[in-house]
């Protein structure tokens, strides 16, 4: 009851605090608290109105003040800061920053905006319609209704386009199958003007180069028959000749070297190279010709068309080898038509290096630095191939917590070589805006962890990763090969392993070696559709073909070995889905499913500690510790050991959903819900409850919370504060602890409140 008086209190202070906003107006002057637009009249149907209505007082000027609940917290402490005496300090940043302006009434054109809606909904085929405006004044507060009296829509009747015997008109007649001027769809000049865009498009792919879209007309006849139109695209008068003409490709000039500061190139007789179909003028002898071959699309005599035109653009940005590219068409001076195309290319410097210092922290507690220093020569063999050498050395530490003590440490390097092109003994052939690419790594990585045992790792990976558009992405390794091996491992870490076997795992030596395959489908760049989505599938074998060749498929009561080492087999898929669905300007719901199972088979009996799934921590359910939860309804807390080791599963399934909203400028807001669980497949007696079964659902954990984001452009800080509302590990009907929720209880907090400090969006 006491909460609810607070309440109370807290919105009547703040309801009182807005009303004072007028206290603080100039003389004379009134608060604008909005225009609203009325649509008046029975010629067009409710929905009509409705849809009208919305579309109209989007464009009404200007917006009032900004208002959460009916209050106006901005304008607030804009009148609260009251004149700065100076351009910097609190003051000034509380008026100007966080503060808004009073939108005043004098500020207000109603016979502007009567215009602007009078526009719009004869454009949208509404003819002859009528528009008036009233304002009304309450105390110091002003607003506006504009009233619409609009008529029957005007339908199209006929659409005629340039019947002519010009080449110009019979291509313009070609590509109007999918035209968006219909007989029987509403008048609209919008659509009119998408139309003109449509054909200009088409047109630039039959080699109309000079033409553009306000060389076309469109004339509409009302008096055709009541509300109806005929519309007739024509093409102007005035369209200059060389906008008529198709033009096909001559010399294709590149200067891969060009200086964009002087705006010149130097020309001398042995920097021009005649390849193919291009003519390359490299001074300095820079890049191989054969790599403009693999990236232009245009070949001599081609059509002009503007598909190959970007494509070939796209290609040469996507290479990652030039700062500035640049492309000029000018018309051949022969006779035909004929254009030369240039390309001027500007290259990133050959070398580089790179340091970076980051801070970190987990929900694990651990808290720790990383050092990275990569080295890059973006042009190695003069091909445009991207060699990077890195290494990398960091810390982590547990300030508190019963981890506290095993520091853990991790120093490595690691080498790769990208070539801009398909290495394979087949040809691959792609249409995409993007250069396929030939993928190599090596790399090693020494972890200690101090006091329990140390980890050798040796990777090394050889594959292919192109991309058929900006929404669809492969990458295929044909060969991805990992192997670990133990090192130092204490006499500590040995008495746990006696405690919990499962431990053992984690120190077993493991050679993982074999293809890997993922896909990738986003179209989250469309930034003005409603729902847009992310795809990621990937399946990962190994020792599938090593398997059938040594026998190892075949169970037997021993494993084969590789150089002494037992070699992995199994088969592990994973499937992850966004979506995201846009609320408003500033609002959307976004939400993720991971779905994942690993299946050990032949040489294995358990898939390798480093390939199973883990679940927990801030990048997924924020509410438990990273690598906490499961699997099943094992129950971490039985470990008896002196630290808590990462749960691990052969199964995963995880539910994601978060509401964002804008709470301030570049401050956003989250609440949250993260469910989930992992499971193994076989039965293990150190862990009851780990198995998977059909009661799966059952065994669910669950978690909420609140969050804040503060985007800074080039990063996003993100912070969680979340608690578990259902513990899987508890009995069967208990698992649900929504009564035990006690913000108030210190030992509850210390218990169940998570904090998670995290840079990016965790999905």
């Amino acid at each position: 009851m006491n909460n609810f008086k607070n309440i109370v209190i807290l919105f009547t202070i703040a309801f009182f605090a807005s009303c004072s906003n007028t206290r603080f107006l100039p003389d004379g002057e009134l608060l604008y608290t909005g225009g609203k637009v009325k649509i008046e009249g029975d010629s067009i149907s409710r929905n009509e109105k409705k849809e009208l209505k919305d579309q109209l007082e989007d464009l009404l000027r200007p917006k009032p003040n900004s208002s959460i609940l009916g209050l106006k917290p901005k304008l607030y402490f804009y009148n609260l800061a009251g004149e700065p005496k100076k351009e910097k300090g609190f003051r000034h940043w509380l008026r100007n920053t966080v503060g808004e302006a009073p939108v005043l009434f004098s500020q207000v054109d109603r016979q502007y905006n009567q215009d602007v809606l009078q526009n719009y909904v004869e454009n949208s085929g509404y003819f002859n319609a009528q528009t008036a405006s009233d304002s009304t004044r309450r105390n110091k507060k002003a607003s506006v209704v504009y009233t619409v009296t609009p008529k029957k829509k005007y339908i199209i009747r006929n659409v005629t386009f340039p019947d002519d015997s010009t080449q110009l008109a019979k291509d313009i007649r070609d590509v109007t199958r999918r035209s968006r001027l219909r007989p029987k769809q509403g008048y609209s000049l919008e659509t009119i003007k998408e139309e003109r865009i449509r054909i200009d498009t088409r047109l630039k792919e039959k080699g109309y180069y000079y033409f553009n879209a306000d060389y076309l007309l469109v004339q509409a006849d009302t008096t055709v028959a009541p509300h109806q139109v005929d519309l007739f695209l024509k093409i102007k008068e005035e369209t200059p000749d060389l906008a008529k003409k198709q033009f096909r490709i001559k010399d294709i000039v590149v200067y891969p070297n060009y200086t964009i500061q002087n705006d010149s190139v130097r020309i001398t007789s042995d920097s021009i190279v005649k390849h193919n179909d291009f003519t390359i003028i490299d001074s300095e002898n820079l890049f191989k010709p054969r790599i403009f071959d693999r990236t232009l699309y245009f070949k001599k005599n081609d059509l002009y068309n503007r598909t190959d035109h970007n494509l070939s653009l796209n290609r040469l940005v996507s290479m990652g080898t030039f700062k500035f590219v640049k492309n000029e068409f000018k018309v051949a001076d022969t006779t035909g038509n004929y254009l030369n195309t240039f390309y001027y290319l500007t290259p990133m410097p050959k070398k580089s290096i790179r340091t970076e210092l980051l801070a970190k922290t987990n929900s694990a507690n651990y808290t720790g630095t990383e050092l990275n220093i990569n080295w890059s020569n973006r042009n190695t063999f003069r091909g445009a191939e991207l060699l990077t050498i890195s290494a990398f050395g960091g810390m982590e530490v547990q300030v508190s917590g019963q981890n506290n003590g095993f520091n853990v440490y991790r120093v490595g390097t690691e080498a790769s070589l990208v070539w801009p092109r398909i290495i394979a003994p087949f040809k691959f052939v792609s249409s995409s805006g993007f250069v396929p690419r030939t993928k190599a790594t090596i790399g090693y990585e020494y972890q200690e962890r101090r006091k329990l045992y140390a980890l050798q790792t040796f990777k090394g990976s050889f594959g292919y990763l192109w991309k058929e558009n900006e929404r669809k992405e492969h990458q295929l390794m044909v060969s991805d090969i990992t192997y670990t091996s133990p090192q130092n491992v204490t006499q500590l870490y040995r008495d746990q392993i006696d405690l919990n076997p499962s431990l053992e795992r984690i120190i077993e030596k493991q050679l993982i070696f074999g293809p890997t395959y993922s896909y990738t489908y986003t179209n989250t760049m469309q930034r003005r559709k409603k729902n847009t989505f992310y795809f990621k599938g990937s399946v990962d074998f190994s020792g599938n073909i090593t398997g059938l060749l040594t026998g190892a498929d075949v169970k037997n009561d021993k494993q084969v070995e590789i150089f002494n080492v037992p070699f992995s087999q199994f088969v592990k898929i994973e499937n992850e889905f966004r979506h995201y669905l846009k609320l408003g300007k500033e609002s959307q719901l976004a939400s993720r499913i991971i779905v994942g199972a690993g299946f050990a088979y032949g040489n294995s009996e358990e898939m390798p500690f480093i390939k199973q799934f883990f679940i927990g921590g801030t990048n997924s359910i924020r509410a438990f510790r990273a690598r906490s939860i499961g699997p099943g309804t094992y129950d971490t807390s039985t470990n008896t050991g002196v630290f808590l080791p990462d749960e691990s599963g052969d199964m995963k399934l995880e539910f994601n959903t978060e509401y964002r909203a804008q709470i301030y400028n570049f401050i956003k807001g989250a609440v949250f819900v993260d469910a989930g669980n992992i499971w193994l497949m076989n039965d293990n007696p150190n862990k009851p409850g780990a198995t998977f079964s059909k009661d799966f659902l059952n065994e669910i954990a669950v978690g909420t919370g609140v969050g804040l984001r503060f985007d800074f452009s080039f990063l996003v800080l993100r912070t969680d504060f979340a608690f578990p509302i259902r513990k899987p590990y508890l009995p069967d009907g208990q698992r649900w602890v929504l009564d035990d929720i006690n913000f108030g209880s210190s030992s509850w907090r210390k218990e169940n409140l998570i904090f998670n400090l995290a840079i990016g969006y965790p999905f």
